[in-house]
């Protein structure tokens, strides 16, 4: 085994981005993580089934949940390909299995081990540049008689670290395209590995603090460009970057007593990390106790919610249920926050995923307003939107969120 990478425990943050193939209803590709060990250890899988479309997209979800479970419960890899690769129906004319992988199994202290199997080769990026891994090969035989080869990687990560994976679709991006044609790929063969690594340094060059979710959906965007912006196969990239964690505090609600007005004051100053309110009641309450004036924007309402406001020491202050309500629906839809119109709740959305561990701090007291018939159910009551807040970070966005109540 491998030395340990780092004596203290990182924060692992995964995220990807993708953009279907065409027209098609569906992506052929798919990216599924799971947090094991109380956050401390994290495996994904990057499947991508053959061809496009609906059939790919079923095969590479099933290729992936069986990956994700065999790596879960660190069954001996060989044997979980090759179950994996007997499950799976081959393609007539090209005798190839129906859809390939890659799993990153990755612990807090670092111990890392990579799996291929017919994905492009992974990219190590650290300190800027492109680390090579000795990968030993593996050879699998099916029931059928069929052999395939796995690549199989184990290296201690450290702190710093990224591990990026792509989908065929981001290699042989803009594949076909002139020679020095305007923004497409410099080889007819498409964009190639060598070109993508020295994408991804220039990147972090230039900002070495981007986030996962940040690195990747600037690889898929290229990839995207250099196929003249319209997906020539289906692109995916995912990145699982190893740092110290990034904390916000959201504070909503008033606390329950009025008498514990001062300890919402107290907790927000003493936070060291970003900050965020919602609800007009909760920033009036920190205006005054806080002694820092609450700027109120005037203006018409965007995507149908109150404008933001603005005070020192906090970055962002928003209404507080019908915002809540909208990210809670943009999250659980899985929408990029960055492709949508920019609002309030697109603004907050990207602070929440911008993070890893969210402190929500709730006050209790009762706000009329939320009592209203005529309101929508889903402003029902400030804790249920809370309780499905967290589900969806904790369950779709990995993050880890803890909420209290004043």
């Amino acid at each position: 085994m491998p030395a340990v990478g780092t004596s203290r425990p990182c924060f692992i943050e995964v995220d990807h981005a993708q953009e279907r193939k065409g027209f098609q209803a569906a992506c052929g590709d798919v990216f599924l993580s799971q947090k094991l060990e109380e956050g401390d250890r994290v495996v994904s899988v990057l499947a991508d089934g053959l061809g496009s479309g609906i059939k790919a997209a079923v095969l590479a979800q099933l290729t992936a949940t069986m990956a994700a479970r065999y790596a879960a419960g660190q069954a001996d890899i060989t044997r979980a390909a090759g179950t994996i690769l007997e499950t799976l129906p081959v393609c007539s004319e090209r005798q190839i299995a129906y859809s390939t992988f890659t799993i990153v199994d990755v612990e807090a202290r670092g111990e890392t081990r990579v799996v291929e199997f017919d994905n492009p080769p992974f990219l190590l990026i650290r300190g800027g540049e492109e680390v090579a891994v000795p990968k030993e090969e593996r050879r699998v035989f099916t029931a059928d008689g069929r052999e395939a080869r796995l690549r199989e990687a184990r290296f201690a990560a450290r702190p710093g670290d990224r591990i990026v994976i792509c989908s065929d679709g981001v290699i042989q991006a803009g594949a076909g395209a002139g020679a020095g044609a305007p923004g497409r790929a410099p080889s007819t063969l498409g964009w190639g590995q060598q070109a993508v690594s020295g994408y991804l340094k220039d990147l972090l060059q230039g900002s070495p603090g981007l986030s996962a979710r940040q690195l990747a959906r600037q690889v898929v965007m290229k990839a995207l460009a250099l196929d003249g912006h319209r997906a020539k196969d289906d692109i995916t990239c995912g990145v699982i970057y190893l740092r110290e964690p990034r904390e916000v505090l959201v504070l909503t609600g008033a606390p329950a007593d009025a008498s514990r007005d001062a300890e919402l004051a107290s907790r927000a100053r003493a936070f060291q990390g970003s900050k965020l309110i919602c609800g007009g009641t909760t920033a009036r309450i920190l205006s005054r106790e806080l002694g820092r004036p609450l700027l109120c924007r005037q203006g018409p309402l965007e995507g149908a919610l109150p404008p933001e406001s603005q005070m020192e020491g906090f970055d962002l202050v928003t209404e507080g249920a019908l915002t809540l309500a909208a990210v809670i629906r943009l999250l659980e839809a899985q929408e990029p926050p960055e492709r949508l119109s920019s609002s309030p709740a697109t603004r907050l959305a990207e602070a929440l995923l911008g993070s890893d561990v969210i402190h929500i701090l709730a006050g209790t007291r009762i706000n009329e307003s939320l009592q209203d018939p005529t309101l929508p159910l889903e402003l029902d009551i400030r804790r249920n939107l809370l309780q499905r807040l967290q589900r969806v970070l904790q369950e779709t966005y990995l993050k880890e969120v803890r909420v209290g109540f004043l």
